[in-house]
């Protein structure tokens, strides 16, 4: 099969299309013949050597694809050859053969192409772990998205409207603004005065129920200055740096609770029962469209180095997704 691997650790010129051997299934696992796969951030990391492969997974890049079933694997059950699925993966979604622990399978709706399905499960799946915490945000409560724009700041802003939660949703660039704008109920762009009175006054002083920080160092004094008292803090990024200083007399005065969390090296288990509760929360709010998953660029495999370049230089709102199909059409 066809794949794209990082010859070495490096720039754009590592990413190399090869054949490989095609996976066998093992089991628990279902062998799944991809249409399409997305570029995620994670991606440009062990690209560059500075985010590999948990044991034990493909080497072949790639976090979430889109396709049908071609092979069950022993022991596999509530799956059957050609069911149309979206899968979280710990690797290998940049190939055309891929094989997935059936836990981390989700259906994809009949009304759904391809390209839209492929965007799903790295994401909002990242940003469900994020969300679905104690206090969930719900009803009038208040979500700050730093990294609004990203997939995964879309997908937060995208979960946690369909909550019935505010938005507010921060970028660094300025002309990311006006699409971010249309997507969340406030965007911020932050500049030398930091955010946090611009959070504090949108919210009537009152400040944000959740934040979902993708950022960071950079950010965290005016974050935590701008939680509101018994606020909860969920890091999932460092897009600001690994490094901040921590006043812990502003958490302990707020009450805040901080949970950093990351995604591809939790066990099978942990993953599986995370993609049953987003499956079982989302299945119908993706069938009806109340949650609106974007996509900003379609590319074909082969140009898999200008996609990485175009999240690299952070010219993207929303997902570049990569066509596996040779003739680079996407079907249903």
């Amino acid at each position: 099969m066809r794949a794209v691997v990082a010859a070495r650790p490096g720039g754009l010129d590592a990413l190399q299309l090869v054949e490989v051997p095609d996976p066998v299934p093992g089991p628990g696992e279902v062998l799944v013949r991809v249409r399409a796969t997305a570029v995620n951030r994670a991606d440009i990391l062990q690209r560059l050597g500075h985010y590999p492969p948990p044991p034990g997974a493909s080497d072949v890049l790639g976090l979430e694809a889109a396709g049908r079933i071609e092979a069950l694997g022993p022991g596999v059950d509530g799956w059957t050859v050609g069911d149309r699925v979206m899968a979280l993966l710990a690797g290998g979604g940049y190939a055309e053969l891929v094989a997935v622990p059936q836990g981390q399978l989700m259906p994809v709706p009949e009304d759904m192409d391809w390209v839209i399905a492929a965007s799903i499960p790295e994401a909002y799946v990242t940003a469900w772990q994020a969300l679905n915490q104690d206090p969930v945000p719900g009803s009038g409560s208040w979500v700050l998205v730093h990294a609004g724009a990203s997939g995964v700041g879309l997908a937060a802003l995208d979960i946690a409207r369909a909550l019935g939660a505010r938005t507010i949703g921060t970028t660094r660039s300025p002309g990311k603004a006006g699409e971010l704008a249309d997507l969340a109920d406030r965007a911020l762009v932050p500049g030398p005065e930091g955010f946090r009175d611009a959070v504090l006054t949108i919210t009537g002083g009152h400040g944000a129920d959740v934040v979902m920080d993708l950022v960071g160092g950079a950010y965290w004094a005016d974050t935590v200055a701008a939680t509101a008292v018994d606020g909860r803090i969920a890091l999932i990024g460092l897009l600001g740096g690994p490094r901040a200083e921590l006043d812990l007399a502003a958490l302990m005065g707020r009450r805040l609770t901080v949970r950093a969390s990351t995604l591809r090296a939790r066990p099978p288990e942990q993953k599986a029962a995370l993609v049953a509760s987003f499956a079982a929360w989302a299945s119908t709010r993706l069938a009806d469209g109340t949650l609106r998953p974007r996509v900003h660029d379609l590319l074909p495999l082969s140009r898999v180095a200008d996609a990485h370049r175009m999240v690299q230089d952070n010219r993207t709102v929303g997902k570049i997704v990569l066509v596996v199909t040779d003739d680079g059409l996407v079907d249903r």
